[in-house]
């Protein structure tokens, strides 16, 4: 999902354009979908008419070659529930099981992706990746609190969730498709009756949605690039292992 405008973050583009150590965020989220080795489709969705983020997608499946996952974008809609829409009606009838990721959750681990296929593939219909609450939340009705939810019981939701593929194509074509009241297919699964399961997030998976947050990523990003081993000019590079190609686990 590279779709959304953007606003709040304040630089007059779309987001997944926006540049992140020096390249955009779909760019970061792309790799990290593709590095986890459970696609064998990538759908982007994006702005219409966006040429910029057409050729990170373009390119993104020039480098993903012959054996890695087919990459290709769609327009998006009107709303996060259309371009899901969008990009659920590009993918092969035969795909059984569909991740949704936010592309402004640019720095999602890899990891988060295998958890959260392997759930759905192990059988639950719908899948989220969720952290603990860690601070306390209110409920406030204009200028008054109202309660204290127990922060035990909260968690705070990311991406990629998972469905099996049957499941979110009903629920995107059910009658709370259209409420705008619903903020994720999570919460479109829930309202059709589906069980939604958990798995652990992680606290790179953060939406970069503010300045602030974009901020914080790059300093991540800085800090990554820090960390990683300088080659010694005096020796000779050993070569790197052959990359073993992973087969996709996307069930037909």
């Amino acid at each position: 999902m590279a779709a959304g405008s953007g606003q709040r973050l304040g630089q007059g583009i779309p987001k997944a354009r926006v540049l992140c150590g020096g390249r955009t965020l779909l760019q970061h989220s792309l790799e990290a979908v593709v590095a986890s080795g459970v696609a064998a489709v990538v759908v982007a969705v994006l702005p219409a008419g966006d040429t910029v983020l057409s050729d990170v997608v373009a390119r993104a499946q020039q480098a993903s070659g012959d054996f890695g996952p087919r990459i290709s974008a769609v327009t998006g809609g009107a709303t996060r529930s259309a371009s899901v829409r969008a990009g659920l009606e590009a993918l092969p009838p035969s795909v059984g099981v569909v991740l949704v990721h936010d592309a402004a959750r640019a720095l999602t681990p890899p990891a988060v992706f295998q958890r959260v296929a392997a759930a759905v593939r192990a059988g639950a219909p719908a899948v989220i990746p969720v952290l603990p609450v860690v601070d306390t939340v209110k409920t406030v009705e204009g200028d008054v609190v109202t309660a204290t939810p127990d922060r035990a019981t909260l968690r705070a939701v990311q991406t990629p969730q998972g469905f099996a593929a049957d499941r979110l194509r009903a629920g995107h074509a059910g009658p709370s498709a259209g409420d705008p009241g619903v903020t994720d297919d999570a919460m479109l699964m829930e309202a059709g009756g589906t069980t939604v399961r958990v798995v652990d997030g992680d606290a790179l998976a953060f939406k970069v949605t503010t300045p602030l947050d974009l901020v914080v990523a790059e300093a991540v990003l800085a800090q990554h690039t820090a960390a990683l081993p300088v080659a010694d000019p005096g020796r000779t590079p050993r070569p790197a292992p052959p990359t073993q190609h992973r087969s996709a686990h996307v069930p037909e």
